[in-house]
């Protein structure tokens, strides 16, 4: 089966999880219908910030954006640079459509789909951020595989970075969290955690605004949230 196989997300090829929720209301619909075409990330070939926003500015990449509020929060704040959110939840990427058009976001492109699909074609060294925030845990030892905080994706994210750019991972999941740092700590010789206390994993950092879901694991399931920041050496 599937899931004995060994590998992680750059090998096992296959997206888990749900692709869609409740139905979409017939606004969200017409912005995945219109709104979408004009602004997803190309099938094929390159994805730079040339061929998406016609210029050279700074690119980040978003994986798995959930509803979208960092995405847009973080567009909003740094209007001259590109933006690239990956989500293969359609109600989602719904979700971030009424974000980009309320928003008047020119910056923001979406991949609707596996998120390394479109990272493998950002060329080595051309990220400024990339965002992993409270990817899907996968708790069973026997799903490890399928976190995105794998040594496949890691050395993929190390690649797609430009020296001085930065990774920032959030989890409420002590398990993944554990396993997270067990994988940054065999990529020491590429990535340096931005850290010089407890303060820095226990607080969020300037500029990271929470999310929906942040929000309800804290005053729902009463989880802690951490914060992490590596920079590519």
């Amino acid at each position: 089966m599937t899931a004995n196989k060994p590998g992680d997300p750059t090998t096992l090829n296959r997206l888990y999880g749900r692709s869609q929720g409740k139905p979409l209301r017939a606004g969200q619909q017409a912005l995945v219908d219109t709104l979408l075409p004009q602004i997803a990330v190309p099938e094929e070939g390159e994805v730079t910030s040339a061929r998406l926003f016609g210029d050279d500015r700074p690119l980040h990449f978003e994986i798995g954006f959930g509803g979208g509020e960092h995405l847009a929060y973080r567009a909003d704040l740094l209007p001259d640079h590109g933006f690239i959110g990956a989500e293969p939840f359609v109600n989602g990427v719904a979700q971030a459509l009424v974000h980009v058009r309320d928003g008047g976001l020119a910056n923001v492109r979406i991949q609707h789909g596996d998120a390394l699909q479109a990272l493998a074609r950002v060329p080595d060294g051309a990220l400024t951020m990339l965002y992993l925030l409270h990817p899907d845990p996968w708790p069973k030892a026997r799903h490890a595989k399928r976190r995105m905080m794998n040594d496949g994706p890691v050395r993929m994210m190390a690649d797609k970075l430009k020296p001085g750019g930065e990774l920032r991972f959030g989890t409420d999941h002590a398990v993944y969290l554990r396993h997270a740092l067990m994988v940054m700590r065999r990529f020491t010789d590429v990535f340096e955690w931005v850290v010089d206390g407890r303060a820095n994993w226990e607080n969020r950092p300037s500029g990271w605004p929470e999310t929906r879901y942040e929000h309800k694991a804290r005053t729902v399931y009463n989880h802690e949230v951490w914060y992490f920041r590596f920079r590519r050496r």
